[in-house]
């Protein structure tokens, strides 16, 4: 079909309705196929390319599905209260208050207002990471030549950034990241080992505790001691459920998950949002 002039431009254009590429979204959501669970409530349903990003609001209680199609993808991962950016992801609190440096299901991902913005309810993986963070633009040019978004290798930060400014959001409001799928492990001596991943079809599930903005980067990770860029399509599947309520096992899981629920409670019912 000529695209030369407006017009074969646009016949072009329009005649790409309904089909489908490997990566993209699919819109309305409820048309992915076999969704996990009733297709009236899915509410995102993308699958996101290697070197690529995606980013979304979710509403309190919706749960997001992660999945490595292939094996080598790594889903770089912010969160951000959604009307008030400020209060995000402290990888830090994270670790320190759950005396946990590794993710799994029962891990709760927390602000450094101890509060709960996400819990891990699922994990099949059990390769990621909380330490190394992503990669970065003279990084990724130091190893792979470039590391411009628009490049063969762009770097998580660069994409970060690109994710953020959709949200009005800039570079400085980009804390350290985590990853998953990727994993890293720390040995006797303090040195950092790259474990990599479990295969093929691991996923993982987070519940979002408050509405939150999600950033995602799905980019080789950082300490991934192969050449070249590696990095395959990521699976994001969000529905609508509930949020973690008392009486819930993970609630009470531990005193210090059973405190930051309690401070996420409090300061939802302030300002009346449970």
């Amino acid at each position: 079909m000529a695209t030369a002039t407006t017009h074969g431009a646009r016949a072009h254009a329009r005649a790409q309705e309904g089909s489908r590429a490997e990566a993209m979204p699919v819109v309305p959501a409820r048309d992915w196929p076999e969704p996990p669970c009733e297709a009236g409530h899915l509410v995102w349903a993308e699958t996101v390319a290697g070197g690529n990003y995606t980013h979304r609001v979710l509403a309190r209680g919706t749960e997001l599905r992660l999945t490595d199609v292939r094996g080598d993808a790594c889903a770089h991962l912010l969160l951000y209260v959604a009307d008030r950016p400020w209060e995000r992801l402290n990888v830090a609190d994270t670790v320190k208050v759950q005396w946990n440096a590794y993710l799994g299901e029962g891990v709760l991902l927390l602000s450094d207002q101890g509060r709960v913005l996400a819990s891990v309810v699922a994990d099949t993986s059990g390769r990621h990471d909380a330490l190394c963070g992503t990669s970065t633009l003279v990084r990724n040019t130091e190893r792979y030549g470039d590391g411009t978004p628009q490049s063969p290798s762009p770097s998580g930060r660069e994409l970060f950034k690109l994710a953020a400014a959709k949200n009005g959001l800039e570079a400085r409001d980009l804390p350290p990241s985590l990853s998953f799928f990727q994993g890293v492990e720390v040995r006797d001596d303090g040195a950092v080992e790259f474990t990599g991943s479990a295969g093929p079809g691991g996923s993982v599930t987070l519940r979002a505790e408050q509405d939150v903005t999600v950033l995602i980067a799905n980019v080789p990770h950082p300490v991934d001691p192969r050449p070249d860029y590696v990095s395959t399509p990521l699976e994001v599947l969000a529905w609508r459920a509930a949020p973690t309520a008392p009486g819930d096992p993970l609630w009470d899981a531990t005193p210090e998950g059973r405190r930051a629920f309690l401070n996420t409670a409090e300061f939802l019912a302030a300002r009346g949002l449970a």
